[in-house]
């Protein structure tokens, strides 16, 4: 009876009353013994049960203001915690079950989500999480992938898991390293692959079967180490809710066991923190990978039944497939990666499939699929339920704040900032977060400009030539003196050209701004504002069959009316609506070819539907709004502009380039009790990149009205300002008198995050 008792105690990871001063046994996964507190491998809960000390979760919330640190602490070390598939909205509807969750987020600083990368599968976003890259530039673009140069698959059970050569990017651990610091690693994707050709100071080598107590056990006998081997940044992995989510569902009794179980732990890790004396020196960031769906064997459409056989083409199940809409309610719709929603970032990899099929929530592409119901991931991102949740807890860290949500490319540089380290480029804003710490470590500046406009003066009101142009309204040419105006329209300052080597000149009118390109033959980018309108009734037409010659560009410097004529597939279209101006004469001002792009004649239905339609409903219920349009050229998909030169490669032997997309920046005041015009509050935005394609099959409803299909199709192709700005070369807001910091995380600001006004 004895050694059965003694038996039972070793395996236990908790006290007891019974344990309470029990002589030590080496066996025991962790001790009650007297001696215990000295030798540093007590229980967690041993204060609490064997001294009467109170929980950690029974505290109420402390000042950390000042950390507290034992002496031999010279830096505040940071904790890394996944709890893998724990949505952000189980911290909504669960709070009551999981007090410690709920008391890390009361107390410290929490968002509402933060949103995940696509895909939102578990190594993608992990590794995103640690290096800042989206997985198109990290490397782990799946948790299955070939690579056609190494000729390989990469899978969570393949020996290929461990070849460094997957694994892109800069991981924190690294980073900590090269900044002298140590890291210690309990589980994380990459953590124990020689990346870069070295590990963590400490690592573990996965292994699922591994207890969630002793790891965070573990992790806790490291926080105690002597100062020479004791790590500064850790991390701590736990597989649930994920597997629970998968098995019973996200919204299920197992779900709500399973997050009980992890609450426990969390328990666990902080009682343990308090019992060393760490709970107000530790910085501690609690986050997951994605969220989870809810998935029925009732919810399958497979792609056979839209493209045929596809025996002969590689086919990856799931929420995820990689092949024109064959019917209008399909639950699959076929990408080639190039034509993927800029948001997504899923495209400049060769290990992304030239095809990709994009799956409605609750639905799977059956594949080779073994098990159907229950939950699953890895859909759209900006899909509530891939959401994953964020808290923080330190004395670097906000109180009692809750925060907007963020997407998780952000979290290197925070844990950088943390850790008082220089972070190496990466895709997250620095500074954007600044927001989340007492005491920010990075001061944003903005970006200097690379190329500044030059002048395009009215010198003369008679064009030296026509271009081929004609407007038979027009009588004279008194109407060019209206021209020659200097400023308006720029609320938030002139967007600055970050393209080396870019000529151009703004030319200011009445109703908007643009800046024209010399070396493309159109305008970068034209800016306007428009105020709450008196009603919604779609524009007047535009002046027919009039079109102009810009008298303030030099006639070799423009492109031709009869070069839009003769164009094949496309035709020209205006960037500012001038329908839009309230006059006629204001009218004629936009009824240049210094305000005229190309444009495929499909495409323009969506262009004049926006201008005409939604843009006056976007300027009713934001109260008015600020709009910058533009083309955009990105013919290697890279999500990054591309230079005249590559612009050359693909579209050679012509002057005037065919945009791949056109962006659209809307800007408002974030009170809508205040115009945008005179907003003396915060900014919210609405951005998107529009794909310029021939055909608009893209949308299953592209054969009825637009009313129907185009603002749906708009919003699907939403993206961040940042996202205009890495594809555009300009950098927006300059001339605004708000901080950078706050202007860095309005550009910021995720998809999943703005939601559409109706």
């Amino acid at each position: 009876l004895g050694l059965g008792l003694e038996l039972q105690r070793s395996e236990q990871w908790e006290c007891t009353k019974l344990r309470c001063g029990e002589k030590r046994l080496t066996e025991s996964k962790c001790h009650c013994s007297e001696d215990c507190l000295q030798a540093g491998d007590c229980c967690t809960n041993y204060k609490h049960v064997c001294h009467g000390k109170t929980e950690w979760v029974e505290d109420t919330c402390e000042d950390l203001s000042t950390p507290k640190c034992p002496e031999r602490f010279k830096r505040q070390p940071l904790l890394l915690v996944s709890l893998d598939g724990l949505r952000a909205e189980y911290m909504q509807s669960w709070s009551m079950l999981i007090p410690v969750l709920d008391k890390l987020r009361s107390c410290g600083t929490s968002a509402p989500f933060m949103q995940a990368a696509f895909p939102s599968k578990t190594f993608p976003n992990h590794y995103t999480i640690v290096t800042g890259l989206y997985p198109e530039s990290n490397g782990l673009i799946d948790n299955n992938m070939y690579d056609p140069v190494f000729d390989a698959s990469f899978s969570l059970s393949s020996p290929e898991k461990n070849n460094p050569a997957w694994y892109l990017g800069q991981p924190v651990w690294h980073t900590a390293s090269y900044h002298g610091l140590k890291s210690g690693t309990f589980f994380w994707p990459g953590s124990d692959v020689k990346i870069n050709g070295s590990f963590p100071d400490i690592y573990k080598p996965y292994n699922g079967k591994v207890p969630f107590e002793e790891r965070v056990f573990t992790v806790l006998k490291w926080l105690q180490l002597p100062d020479n081997e004791r790590p500064d940044f850790y991390t701590l992995y736990l597989e649930e809710p994920d597997k629970s989510g998968h098995s019973f569902g996200p919204v299920s009794g197992g779900i709500i066991s399973s997050i009980q179980a992890v609450d426990k732990i969390m328990g666990q890790l902080m009682n343990g923190l308090k019992q060393i004396d760490l709970h107000r020196c530790l910085n501690i960031i609690i986050v997951a990978d994605h969220g989870m769906e809810e998935t029925s064997c009732d919810r399958k459409e497979a792609m056979q039944e839209l493209v045929g056989d596809t025996s002969n083409y590689v086919v990856n199940e799931g929420p995820v497939g990689r092949i024109r809409c064959k019917k209008p309610d399909q639950k699959i719709k076929p990408y080639l990666k190039a034509n993927l929603p800029k948001r997504l970032h899923f495209a400049n990899s060769r290990r992304i499939e030239d095809v990709n099929v994009l799956v409605e929530t609750k639905w799977l592409d059956p594949g080779s699929l073994t098990f159907c119901s229950g939950g699953n991931h890895g859909y759209d991102n900006d899909v509530e339920s891939m959401h994953a949740l964020y808290l923080s807890y330190g004395p670097k860290f906000q109180q009692k704040t809750t925060i907007e949500p963020f997407s998780n490319i952000e979290l290197y540089n925070v844990m950088c900032d943390v850790l008082e380290i220089s972070p190496v480029d990466n895709n997250g804003t620095h500074g954007s977060m600044n927001h989340i710490l007492k005491k920010p470590y990075y001061t944003p500046k903005f970006p200097e400009e690379e190329s500044r406009p030059t002048q395009c003066p009215l010198v003369s009101l008679d064009p030296t030539d026509n271009l081929g142009c004609s407007c038979p309204a027009l009588t004279g040419n008194v109407i060019n003196s209206r021209l020659n105006l200097t400023k308006k329209h720029m609320l938030f300052g002139r967007p600055q050209m970050l393209q080396p080597d870019q000529s151009y000149c703004i030319l200011h009118h009445e109703g908007f701004v643009n800046a024209y390109g010399h070396k493309v033959f159109m305008p970068l980018w034209s800016s306007f504002t428009i105020a709450k309108p008196t009603n919604l009734d779609p524009l007047p037409p535009v002046t027919p069959d009039c079109l102009r010659a810009d008298v303030r560009l030099p006639a070799p410097q423009s492109p031709r009316c009869d070069e839009y004529d003769v164009a094949g597939n496309w035709t020209q279209a205006f960037l500012y609506p001038p329908n839009l101006n309230v006059t006629t004469d204001q009218q004629y001002d936009a009824l240049l070819m210094s305000n005229v792009v190309p444009m495929y004649p499909e495409f323009r239905k969506i262009w004049d539907y926006f201008h005409n339609t939604l843009l006056k409903k976007y300027a009713s219920v934001y109260n008015g709004i600020n709009v910058v349009t533009g083309p955009v050229f990105d013919y290697n998909f890279d999500g990054q502009y591309d230079t005249q030169e590559q612009i050359q490669q693909f579209v050679p032997g012509t002057n005037i380039s065919i945009p791949t997309h056109y962006f659209v920046v809307l800007t408002s005041c974030k009170d809508s009790g205040q115009p945008v015009s005179t907003c003396m509050d915060q900014l919210q935005t609405v951005s998107f990149l529009l794909p310029h394609r021939a055909d608009n099959t893209e949308s299953c409803k592209s054969a009825e009205d637009e009313s129907h299909w185009v603002e749906d199709h708009i919003w699907f192709h939403q993206s961040r300002v940042r996202d205009v700005e890495w594809v555009t070369g300009l950098d927006f807001y300059q001339g605004s008198i708000r901080p950078v910091p706050e202007l860095l995380m309005l550009k910021a600001r995720p998809t999943a995050a703005i939601q559409r006004k109706q």
